[in-house]
């Protein structure tokens, strides 16, 4: 499910000329417990978003992609950790939101030579107060090139979004309310 996040990926660090664009295999899978790791359904069309924790919920993933994060991070000697978390229109995970990422920052000053040292990592996510409509905006002020992008939770084998998702649905609504051309490849 994930191939085209993979390719989108490699898209935007092309598209940006990022010195070193680094992909870490952490299958999740092994776990299971989530639609997006294992062969339970993606649920479709459903009325009402963010009111419960759905099944698309991948146990702890911001926290394994951060640790990966704050490894490297360690390693290049980094100041700052980016994640594109969002808590405004969002499905409902518990770790996009404030007090999870301010408790993971607290964790990384506990947990490294840096901040055992004095010295300070800090977790920024600059899209956390926003909604997905404002999102859309201020990408299209910055020039960002949204067809570069995917959301989709469960994407055709040609990387064609689904367009019923969550993630869908959220994408779709957020280009809609801002008054912006979808760029995206719907099934």
């Amino acid at each position: 499910r994930h191939a085209s996040e993979l390719a989108a990926a490699r898209r935007v660090a092309a598209s940006l000329g990022i010195a070193r664009h680094l992909v870490v295999s952490a299958d999740l899978r092994a776990f299971g417990g989530s639609a997006l790791t294992s062969d339970l359904p993606v649920p479709k069309n459903r009325r009402e978003i963010g009111g419960d924790i759905p099944i698309t919920y991948v146990p702890a993933r911001n926290t394994i992609f951060l640790a990966y994060a704050l490894g490297w991070a360690e390693v290049l000697s980094a100041d700052d950790i980016f994640i594109g978390a969002n808590a405004v229109d969002y499905s409902g995970y518990p770790d996009c939101r404030p007090e999870y990422l301010a408790a993971f920052e607290q964790l990384a000053s506990l947990a490294t030579r840096r901040g055992v040292e004095g010295g300070r990592l800090t977790i920024r996510a600059p899209l956390l107060g926003l909604s997905k409509a404002q999102i859309v905006t201020r990408g299209t002020a910055l020039d960002v090139d949204f067809g570069l992008t995917v959301s989709c939770y469960d994407p055709a084998p040609d990387g064609a979004a689904c367009g019923r998702c969550d993630a869908c649905e959220l994408r779709r609504r957020g280009f809609t309310e801002a008054g912006v051309t979808d760029p995206t490849r719907y099934a």
